[in-house]
């Protein structure tokens, strides 16, 4: 578990942990971890090893403020500690809660405040935040606002909820968005190993009988894209997480689940031939089809994963993007159904596109889906699989 908290100095941030409420027999991790712990003036990052499964976890920060003058002049001023104590619970076969899936609330904070409210009301085990979390973010200060100081209503948003970051395409855009490992953590590097360390946004959790496996489908535009500069590598990105995916899925955790549902900013799928599906580059001929500025889909995304995706029975692909409800039953060639998420807007006058929290648990044997349009409280969808 990552445990990110502001500051508001130079500070070296610690997490107190125990599974007990009175906090007896408490565990203390470090901002950095072992060695060199880490000073920063904004954020404190700290991660929570060795948890087990299924298990109700009691913690509160607190940080050390540091006078940092230069190598030989540091001074501990003293540790400041945040009395109140949260509680998370790990995910893993024994915990039967739900899931609920956010996604392009692009830091409007209506509908922050709307999806928000609706994610607590329904107090899930955990939320996957689908991508385009913001438009684009040049320096921290931006990306606090998104992540940390989200919503002024909700300032522990995540405190005892455990969020899973996947990334959107705008969430690599901006001089900030290319360290926001550094916000928003990456998974540990040692639960993949060898050429997949670096996929930090990839995972596969149990929950219940509910395998969860997240992917990132990257920017929506190729690399050759002149307004990129050359420095985007989705291409190797997206077959390295296919190699990936080829193993994941032949995990236990995945094999032994009653129920796969996989999670990814941009669509697998659509139905309308005349939408860019990402895979065109700009100097083809084939160019001239398609609008430029928005690939609706990635269709070497869905070459490249599909296989494994089917190969693990696969259930739900749950997407983002186009920033319009939409559902898709299993077809011909796509055996798993495929679900887009709305949109960030509260306005009335652009009706389709309303934010939505899509609701996902087991009930009755059954893998229950319900998206609930947060602009007017309407359920929009509520479908067993």
């Amino acid at each position: 578990m990552g445990v990110a908290f502001a500051v508001t100095a130079d500070a070296s941030g610690w997490v107190e942990y125990s599974t007990s409420p009175d906090m007896s027999g408490a565990v203390r991790a470090y901002s950095g971890g072992a060695g060199l712990m880490d000073v920063n003036p904004s954020v404190a990052l700290v991660r929570l090893r060795n948890l087990r499964p299924a298990t109700k976890y009691y913690y509160r920060v607190g940080a050390d403020r540091i006078s940092f003058n230069g190598g030989y002049k540091m001074k501990n001023l003293g540790p400041e500690t945040d009395a109140k104590v949260h509680s998370f619970t790990t995910l893993g076969e024994g915990n039967t809660g739900s899931f609920c899936v956010i996604n392009d609330t692009h830091n409007r904070k209506p509908a922050l405040a709307a999806v928000l409210a609706k994610v607590r009301e329904l107090s899930p085990a955990a939320v996957i935040w689908n991508g385009d979390a913001s438009n684009t973010s040049e320096t921290i200060e931006t990306a606090m606002d998104i992540f940390v100081h989200t919503h002024p209503d909700f300032p522990e948003y995540a405190a005892d909820t455990p969020y899973m970051f996947i990334n959107g395409n705008h969430d690599f855009r901006g001089r900030f968005n290319r360290h926001l490992r550094d916000l928003m953590m990456f998974r540990e590097s040692a639960e993949r190993g060898g050429e997949f360390a670096e996929l930090g946004r990839n995972f596969v959790q149990r929950l219940g009988d509910i395998a969860l496996i997240g992917l990132d489908t990257g920017e929506d535009k190729l690399d050759d894209d002149p307004r990129f500069a050359g420095i985007f590598r989705m291409k190797e990105y997206r077959e390295l997480q296919a190699r990936w995916l080829a193993e994941a899925v032949e995990t236990p955790a995945v094999r032994t689940a009653k129920f796969k549902v996989a999670f990814c900013h941009i669509p697998l799928f659509d139905p309308n031939p005349a939408l860019n599906p990402g895979d065109v580059s700009v100097f083809s001929p084939e160019a001239k089809n398609y609008s430029p500025d928005f690939a609706a889909w990635q269709r070497g995304c869905a070459k490249l994963w599909g296989p494994s995706l089917e190969k693990a029975g696969v259930n739900l692909v749950i997407t983002a993007h186009q920033h319009r409800f939409r559902y898709d039953p299993p077809a011909a060639g796509r055996p798993w159904a495929h679900m887009v998420g709305g949109g960030p807007h509260m306005e009335k006058s652009i009706p389709a596109s309303y934010p939505t929290v899509i609701h996902g648990r087991v009930v009755d044997g059954r893998l229950r889906v319900t998206v609930h349009n947060v602009r007017n409280g309407e359920i929009v969808f509520d479908k067993s699989i």
